[in-house]
């Protein structure tokens, strides 16, 4: 048998302005901003091209995110097949609420799995824009960041070669667990909030049996609902945090969405096999200022958002958009001040954001806690939500991320 260990790298090392770790929305929708002015960038990714393509994420994105994609020429696919959402359901006590945003607002959530919003920008990216991209490297390693001539090496899949990159900036794209979040100098703050519950995530083969986002509050816990298609159903319950999904049987989780998601006047939900149940546990995270010399992070790898408030894959783009455009501008222009100014800028969105997902977990899990102060202070939120303009209008703003200044 040969051996399988990495060659060193041979040759001179690639030149390339930009390059890209990390090929989710952020990472694909900042290339494609790249190539569509001109600029070369090289997009590097773990895993295969199947795989990201078919890896179930987010859903929801809210309408300031969507006209961003539709004016990079981004949201075709988008637009034609995505679902529109103008209301979102909260049940209680027996009883359902709607909440119209898009009267208050004007605007919508467009319902559009992630895995299909990947496979529309690795296409025109790679397909389209004529980006370059490597799937499946491994062992990527970033070099002299604190320098203007840093440099990214990988193990390639087709050579087992390691190469080298040499670039002007680094886009770190490439999540929570990704290499960007281990390479962090001590001055980096991560500031990070536990909610201290678990949610299993589920999906289903099954129809959506209500036209909109459900919320359940309930003694037992928060039950979400989410349409993902068609056929199939996102449903979330919360539960211990580190609960193992093989606790939760197809009968028991069944049994606990039917009695949460319960109200007297619908009928009971479309059930459907089980495709997909994992344990997320609630928390949350925001890295300061991400920026670290040549090193720019967008996307979960510079903050984290529970799906509590369906925020992360809209964040991701909006640093996208705000990184893409700086980077055009400088590679150019000349213009640094988006540069400059990207951290700043982002994080104002983020912390809102946060601040919103924290006030929204409040509501959720404060009839669960086995408090009877959490318990009475979440109601007094809801009452206040379907009884208050102004709580209406507020809520409205904050859920569809229509703030005219963060």
């Amino acid at each position: 048998m040969t051996s399988s260990l990495p060659q060193p790298a041979t040759g001179a090392p690639e030149r390339c302005p930009v390059v890209i770790v990390g090929a989710g929305p952020a990472g694909l929708t900042i290339g494609s901003i790249l190539r569509a002015a001109g600029v070369d960038c090289l997009v590097l990714e773990t895993e295969t091209r199947e795989f990201i393509e078919q890896r179930p994420r987010a859903g929801v994105l809210e309408e300031w995110a969507v006209r961003g994609l539709q004016r990079r020429g981004l949201a075709d696919n988008l637009l034609e097949r995505a679902q529109l959402h103008t209301e979102c359901e909260f049940r209680f006590g027996g009883e359902r609420f709607r909440f119209s945003y898009t009267e208050l607002t004007g605007q919508h959530h467009f319902i559009y799995p992630q895995q299909f919003l990947v496979t529309d920008l690795v296409r025109e990216y790679a397909d389209v824009r004529g980006g370059r991209i490597r799937f499946g490297v491994r062992d990527v390693q970033l070099l002299d960041l604190d320098t203007s001539r840093p440099s990214v090496s990988y193990i390639s899949a087709e050579t087992g070669q390691r190469e080298v990159v040499e670039c002007d900036f680094v886009a770190g794209c490439d999540g929570a667990r990704g290499v960007t979040r281990t390479i962090l100098p001590a001055t980096a703050e991560i500031s990070r909030h536990d909610y201290g519950v678990g949610w299993l995530a589920l999906l289903a083969e099954a129809p959506p049996s209500n036209d909109c986002v459900v919320f359940g509050i309930h003694p037992n816990g928060f039950a979400g609902h989410m349409a993902r298609s068609p056929e199939v159903t996102r449903y979330y319950l919360e539960c211990p945090p580190g609960d193992d999904p093989e606790n939760w049987s197809h009968e028991r989780v069944w049994s606990e969405l039917q009695q949460r998601l319960g109200a007297t006047d619908r009928p009971p939900l479309t059930e459907g096999r089980l495709i997909e149940k994992r344990v997320l546990d609630m928390h949350n995270y925001v890295v300061e200022p991400m920026v670290f010399g040549r090193l720019f992070l967008a996307g979960d790898a510079a903050h984290l958002t529970a799906p509590i408030a369906a925020k992360g894959m809209n964040l991701a783009l909006h640093d996208a958009y705000l990184l893409g455009d700086a980077l055009v501008a400088y590679l150019t222009k000349g213009g640094e001040n988006g540069l400059d100014t990207y951290a700043q800028t982002c994080l104002r969105r983020v912390w809102d954001y946060q601040e919103f997902s924290e006030w929204l977990s409040g509501v959720y899990h404060g009839t669960s806690s086995g408090d009877p102060y959490r318990a009475g202070t979440t109601f007094a939120r809801l009452r206040r939500l379907f009884t208050s303009p102004a709580a209406a209008a507020a809520f409205a703003e904050q859920y569809l991320g229509t703030a005219s200044t963060y």
